[in-house]
């Protein structure tokens, strides 16, 4: 009897599919609210140039301007600040958490000099700004060699 399959043979393929198919209890994931309390976001940026500044921009949207510390160390720019979050939320009462709230950084090495003392920094619609003057730099002096 061919492409015929006897009822035991039936029976023996049902189970073992059924065994298959019986999974085992996921452990529930433990809570992992907690790191985020520990880890420092990195904020983003866009940096670029014009004929005569370093111009950097990033979205802080939830934060307040007094929240934002912006440091200029040689050739190096960082901006720190919080996103505080309003109330508290319970982990299992997200359907979704893609916005992160808490502390951020960004530190970026500039391409070039720039005068700090005259940098400016503005907050608009939940963009920092921050314009960065050039540096002038020192002309090259020719020096003409007098034979003694």
């Amino acid at each position: 009897m061919l492409g015929r399959k006897s009822k035991e043979e039936k029976n023996n393929e049902e189970n073992i599919l059924n065994q298959d198919l019986k999974t085992e209890k996921i452990p529930e994931m433990t809570n992992t609210n907690n790191w985020m309390e520990e880890y420092e976001g990195q904020l983003a940026i866009d940096v670029y140039q014009t004929g005569n500044e370093i111009v950097i921009k990033a979205p802080v949207a939830g934060v307040k301007p007094d929240d934002i510390d912006i440091s200029i160390n040689d050739d190096m720019v960082t901006v720190r600040g919080e996103r505080k979050q309003e109330k508290e939320i319970k982990q299992e009462d997200f359907y979704c958490q893609e916005c992160y709230w808490g502390a951020f950084s960004r530190s970026v090495i500039l391409p070039v000099n720039v005068a700090s003392e005259k940098a400016k920094a503005t907050f608009k619609d939940g963009i920092l700004t921050i314009n960065l003057p050039k540096a002038s730099l020192a002309r090259a002096k020719k020096i003409r060699v007098k034979s003694v």
